[in-house]
């Protein structure tokens, strides 16, 4: 997209948030749209407790994407919110609960996106969504007792340990029933060195009739121990939140907390972002295009392209002092520098890069074994996919071309010319086939960066926020958009902090696609999503 049409794009949504915000009056909803907005560039809307699922089912009708919810204990009563998206535009959906008892209407009945993240809020913070579709345990696997709510501030960040963790055997899953069905069950401890989840298959013969995943295995307390931060510790917690996401991550947060602060950051750490942003979703790119040759016994792409990886993550580590690129973001900018030597060095790895993956192309087109196990396996419809709000390469596989970079676009991507591939099969070869296509366009971004690199400072005097200050950040990660909610406490310290991964959203969509495929084609569909633990288990 142009500046001229991306401009005009931003100009046709800019009221969308009041727009909406009259549509819920007429309907007789009690709404107050605040202004100006506290989490600008996002447009705010409070609301009666009782309409949050009503406005739940006005919003879907209206074409509002659910992007997350997270709540807040705030002492005398506890706040809900939830975030949605519209055309490039974000709107937060605000609402306040009595701290004892709260219970609230849900909106998973109008958005699948929001099932578990209201089960999370509910085993956490003790909040009961009314009517939800599936309100078992989620995050708690008997950690803690019932009455206990560990987001509650009264509760200790190390918690309260007693003694070990009783296995969480008596999780409600869907039983098999029916003649000649029958239950297998996988993990959550795995073969390989994967994170753990529990994946309960339902089968007939080698056909999958039901998959339902358990998660939540390696929940770390992010969300807990991030409060009482100051902001350079939040940001280095953030880079933690899933390892193979560093960069993203810290952008996010940096970004929610320099809204909060008004701190704008030089264009010169803006384009420096930009290019570790890019330089991680290449990484991270090429490990999945040969996991997935590997789940499917083709060995030569797999050594090739891990090759490739491992050239690329030793680049990462002699120019900015770490494979993953961890800890080079910083609240207000950057702090490693581009030199010239840095860049034609950088230049000429992506010339490289392009010229094997060209070599690539021809043999990875003609590969019968690849197209025979990726063709039609794992297909995740567009219809589905628009339903589940399904994210990067997982949604742009199935027709949605959403990318936070593009639509709702921030620097430096906002002077940038940023292309999204997009397949509308929605299949394993259509997941693989759009990875490919994000190195290419990855490789003309990082051109486009060294070649506008401004000069300048790489970061910007940090100012400590007032309290109750809060910001929003929205960025672009290799798996699709990050979403990153920050409040301030006292002192400029860390009260609340909520990073949502894309792969709360996009695990969902691994249960749907795998349907009526075989039990041999569960790691290759598992794979093309490739959805983070670490990322969900916060």
């Amino acid at each position: 997209m142009n500046e001229v049409s991306r401009n005009a794009t931003v100009a046709e949504s800019a009221d969308t948030g009041r727009t909406f915000y009259t549509m819920l009056v007429s309907e007789g909803i009690k709404a107050r749209l605040i202004a100006p907005s506290p989490l600008p560039p996002a447009d705010v809307i409070e609301l009666e407790s009782g309409d949050w699922g009503r406005c739940g089912q006005q919003a879907g009708a209206q074409g509002w994407r659910w992007a997350g919810a997270w709540a807040e204990d705030r002492g005398s009563h506890l706040a809900m919110n939830a975030g949605l998206e519209k055309h490039g535009r974000y709107l937060i959906l605000r609402t306040a609960l009595p701290a004892d008892n709260p219970a609230l209407p849900s909106q998973a009945p109008h958005y699948w996106a929001a099932d578990r993240v209201e089960r999370h809020i509910q085993d956490l913070f003790g909040i009961r969504f009314i009517d939800h579709p599936d309100p078992k345990r989620w995050t708690r696997h008997r950690a803690w007792e019932e009455t206990v709510h560990p987001l509650r501030k009264h509760f200790p960040a190390d918690g309260t340990p007693s003694s070990p963790t009783p296995p969480d055997n008596d999780y409600p899953f869907l039983k098999a029933q029916g003649a000649s069905v029958y239950e297998i069950p996988v993990g959550p401890v795995h073969a390989g060195i994967i994170e753990p989840g529990h994946f309960r298959f339902q089968a007939v013969g080698e056909t999958v009739l039901h998959l339902e995943e358990r998660l939540g295995y390696v929940h770390k307390g992010i969300e807990k121990i991030a409060e009482g931060r100051d902001p350079r510790g939040l940001v280095r917690l953030a880079g933690r939140v899933s390892g193979d996401t560093t960069v993203g991550h810290a952008w996010a947060a940096c970004m929610a907390m320099e809204r909060a602060a008004k701190v704008e950051i030089p264009s010169r750490a803006a384009y420096i972002r930009g290019l570790l942003a890019e330089r991680e979703r290449i990484g991270n790119h090429l490990l999945d295009l040969g996991a997935l040759c590997n789940d499917v016994g083709f060995a030569a792409g797999y050594y090739q392209f891990g090759r490739l990886r491992e050239l690329w993550l030793r680049e990462n580590q002699a120019l900015f002092g770490h494979r993953l690129m961890m800890d080079v973001l910083i609240p207000g900018g950057v702090t490693v520098d581009v030199s010239p030597e840095t860049v034609r060095r950088m230049r000429d790895s992506a010339a490289s890069l392009r010229r094997e993956l060209d070599e690539l192309l021809p043999i990875l087109d003609a590969n019968s074994s690849l197209e025979d196990r990726f063709l039609t396996t794992g297909v995740l419809s567009v219809d589905l996919a628009s339903a589940l709000g399904a994210l990067g390469y997982v949604g742009r596989a199935s027709g949605r071309s959403f990318d936070v970079r593009r639509d709702a676009p921030y620097p430096p991507y906002d002077r940038l010319n940023v292309r999204v591939p997009v397949e509308t099969q929605g299949d394993v070869a259509s997941r693989f086939w759009v990875r490919y296509k994000e190195l290419r366009a990855g490789l003309r971004l990082i051109e486009q960066i060294l070649t506008g690199l401004p000069p300048g400072d790489l970061s910007a005097q940090w100012q400590t926020p007032a309290e109750n200050a809060e910001g929003l950040g929205a960025v672009e990660g290799w798996r699709g958009e990050i979403l990153c909610y920050v409040r301030f406490g006292a002192h400029g310290r860390i009260s609340r902090y909520y990073p949502r991964d894309p792969s709360i959203i996009n695990w969902p969509a691994l249960e749907k696609l795998v349907m009526g495929n075989i039990v041999p084609d569960f790691p290759v569909c598992n794979k093309s999503v490739n959805g983070s633990y670490s990322g969900h288990d916060l």
